[in-house]
């Protein structure tokens, strides 16, 4: 465990105790110890914390406090290019809180929460940090006053976290940078995600069935090579708009009895099913309105737990895997290559297993939270006793 400053530091979050959400449930839970206290605009029906937390709803009840809001949206665009920055009342809310629980550093865990809350780290004296994740520094820079907020923010914000170059990369393509960035994944406990006695027959995808998971190419591509390994099924993980298409498309294929929809899925169950799979898949792909991946935190589950990773060039994977030498890649949209990789796999017990291990080996070495962690709170000591 690592000493903290006196204090705890806030973590921003949009919606707290969300089943996906699960890097930002670490930070809350591990970074400086557990010293931590949340910010929040909703909370996940049923999640409870013994955290500090305060919840600010973005729909008031009372004609006062919406008048207060949409007044506060239009003075905070024109002040700070940015409408969510906290007004009035509830401003006086979160610094009332943040200076209760001592409160050294601000992490958001978005793009838009670190330019809705640089001008009350600001104001409060205490540095803030954003962590960009994927659709924050992809699709959301298709809007022009998105790029403003974060330009705007920039000189506010003690430093940018990122969980892959790719995004960085799509910000400064934008022209925003910051001086002190960091390429830091989401991670994953490497103790908890480990190989258990592997089921050779079994593939997975897991993530929420949405187009930029592509779950009917991955359906595709097993289909393809289903006749050939009559004995393999594929276990998807995760729901979304895309679920009845992909249960329709398996149908239509034969897949019935091979394909099995699981929905969404408690971590432990996600876990015990990475440890069992050889295999896991994902056609990652950037969808028509501009959304990608940073870097998938079940890619970096399924090395760990010793599944051979077979997904695309796309975004921060590559960062992660190396095809040929800890998984296999293919440029996204490609059926022929995803097929080909899946299908090198199956045939060759060696290559599965040469694979899995050295996923294992990569995974220790740089994904394991622990060690992200460590260069996080590192990184927010500094920028404290700066």
């Amino acid at each position: 465990m690592t000493t903290a400053p006196a204090g705890r530091l806030a973590i921003v979050t949009s919606v707290v105790g969300k089943s996906t959400e699960i890097s930002q449930r670490r930070h809350i839970n591990e970074l400086f110890g557990g010293e931590t206290a949340i910010v929040c605009y909703s909370v996940e029906p049923g999640f409870t914390t013994e955290k500090p937390m305060l919840h600010v709803t973005r729909r008031p009840p009372g004609l006062a406090p919406r008048a207060e809001l949409e007044l506060g949206k239009a003075w905070n665009t024109l002040r700070w290019r940015a409408s969510g920055v906290p007004f009035g009342r509830v401003r006086a809310r979160v610094e009332d809180f943040l200076r209760a629980n001592r409160c050294f550093a601000i992490l958001a865990e978005f793009g838009h929460l670190g330019s809705s809350f640089a001008p009350i780290g600001q104001a409060l004296g205490i540095p803030v940090f954003v962590y960009f994740r994927g659709f924050d520094a992809s699709k959301r820079l298709s809007s022009p006053l998105r790029v403003a907020s974060y330009r705007a923010a920039i000189p506010r914000l003690a430093g940018w976290f990122s969980v892959s170059q790719s995004l960085l990369d799509n910000l400064a393509a934008k022209g925003l940078r910051h001086p002190n960035s960091h390429v830091i994944p989401s991670g994953v406990d490497t103790d908890l995600f480990s190989p258990a006695e592997k089921d050779p027959d079994l593939l997975l995808a897991v993530g929420r069935m949405i187009p930029k998971k592509a779950p009917l190419t991955t359906i595709a591509a097993f289909a393809r090579s289903a006749s050939d390994f009559p004995t393999r099924r594929l276990e998807m993980i995760g729901d979304g708009p895309l679920i009845e298409p992909a249960r329709a498309e398996a149908n239509r294929l034969g897949l019935a009895g091979h394909v099995h929809f699981l929905g969404l899925q408690p971590h432990t169950v996600v876990r015990e099913r990475m440890a069992r799979a050889s295999v896991f898949l994902q056609h990652s792909v950037t969808d028509a309105e501009g959304n990608e991946e940073g870097l998938p935190i079940a890619i970096q589950e399924a090395m760990a737990s010793g599944a051979v990773v077979i997904s695309t060039i796309h975004a921060g994977i590559p960062d992660a895997v190396t095809s040929g030498a800890d998984g296999l890649l293919v440029p996204e949209g490609d059926l022929d290559g995803y097929t080909d990789a899946l299908r090198s796999v199956l045939a060759d017990d060696g290559l599965r297993l040469r694979l899995a291990e050295a996923a294992r080996a990569r995974a220790i070495a740089q994904f394991d939270t622990r060690v992200l962690h460590r260069r996080i709170e590192e990184i927010i000591r500094a920028a404290v006793r700066r």
